[in-house]
């Protein structure tokens, strides 16, 4: 081991832990997987071999032990986070734990006052979302006041499925916590409400999930949040956030491989004249990196129209649509999938 390498144990050798390893050991700099630890010792054996060097155990504290670590992802179901974390932070072990941090407000504040007591910040729960680019500059936006205050905020979640045992109460406690996380670093503000309803239910969920869901969320200063939670989609794994201000709508995630040519052309730097239907005023849109900003501009012509008249003009405008769709597509694909992004 070189001095710049950090080993890291991964604890849960499953869906999400062994999403970890892959990463850790293949696309991740002055990193190694040092030990992976799981119950069934063929599969944290069976997950080890996938990382150089790796050794496996069959209990968090024989790698304790074993002195193999200098940190550690904790990736068990999150049921059994606080007796891992009270052993972590007596040891003084840095920790990435996947969310929830544990399932109910009891246990997260004895890891909380343990941590305290350690004198050392040594617990960091997984919200990725808030390091996204396109989050970052979402968030640049709302803090500059340029479109006004924000008003409210539409967020949609969609997994492709389910892993066996996945429970409604998951549904609320390991996804939309992400939104949970979202809306608090969006506003800055404490949630003062929840609510979660249930309608139609889709017939590719497991048995007894009810899903999709919807969930209302109000801050302390007042601003309300939806969320979409859809974790039988079926089709992929899919974030969008839609931030509604007084003067302008800004959008993150609303570009992907399954938007068509002209939709996708349409989140591009661009200016469209009035709807030939409904007489609507220009509106104006502009792309920054991951994120779509629509907001009014001047009125447009009667009955404009949105593609060029001309027909060289009208043919380079289809040829660059059809070009930004692909680029899209596979940026899209790549980001989705191409990594195994974790489907929670």
């Amino acid at each position: 081991m070189t001095q710049e390498e950090l080993r890291v144990g991964v604890v849960g050798a499953y869906r999400m832990g062994a999403d970890h390893v892959d990463r850790l050991a293949h696309h991740i700099l002055r990193a190694r997987v040092s030990a992976v630890v799981d119950v069934d010792p063929l599969r944290a054996a069976e997950v080890a071999q996938t990382a150089p060097a790796a050794e496996s155990f069959t209990a968090l504290q024989e790698m304790l032990d074993a002195d193999a670590v200098d940190a550690v992802v904790l990736a068990t179901p999150g049921f059994l986070h606080e007796e891992a974390l009270l052993r972590l932070i007596h040891a003084g072990i840095p920790t990435l734990c996947e969310k929830p941090l544990t399932p109910d407000p009891e246990s997260s504040m004895r890891v909380m006052e343990a941590e305290a007591v350690s004198g050392r910040q040594l617990i960091q729960v997984g919200f990725m979302r808030r390091f996204d680019a396109g989050y970052r500059q979402l968030k640049a936006v709302i803090d500059s006041g340029e479109y006004g205050e924000l008003l409210m905020l539409h967020l949609q979640h969609r997994n492709p499925s389910t892993p066996p045992g996945f429970t409604n109460e998951m549904i609320i406690n390991d996804s939309v916590v992400h939104e949970f996380d979202a809306v608090r670093f969006f506003t800055g503000s404490e949630i003062d409400s929840v609510q979660v309803r249930v309608g139609r239910t889709t017939s590719l969920a497991a048995p007894g999930l009810q899903d999709p869901q919807q969930v209302v969320i109000q801050t302390s200063s007042g601003l309300l949040a939806d969320v979409e939670i859809f974790c039988s989609a079926q089709f992929g794994y899919q974030v969008r956030t839609q931030a509604v201000f007084e003067r302008g709508v800004v959008a993150v995630g609303e570009a992907g491989s399954w938007r068509s040519p002209r939709m996708v052309a349409a989140a591009l730097p661009w200016t469209r004249a009035s709807s030939p239907v409904f007489g609507m005023p220009t509106t104006s849109r502009c792309r920054l990196g991951s994120m779509r900003c629509t907001r009014a501009a001047s009125p447009g012509p009667p009955h404009g129209t949105a593609m060029p008249r001309r027909p060289a003009a009208r043919q380079a405008w289809q040829a660059r649509a059809v070009t930004v769709s692909s680029a899209w597509s596979l940026r899209h694909v790549r980001s989705s999938t191409g990594d195994g992004h974790p489907a929670a």
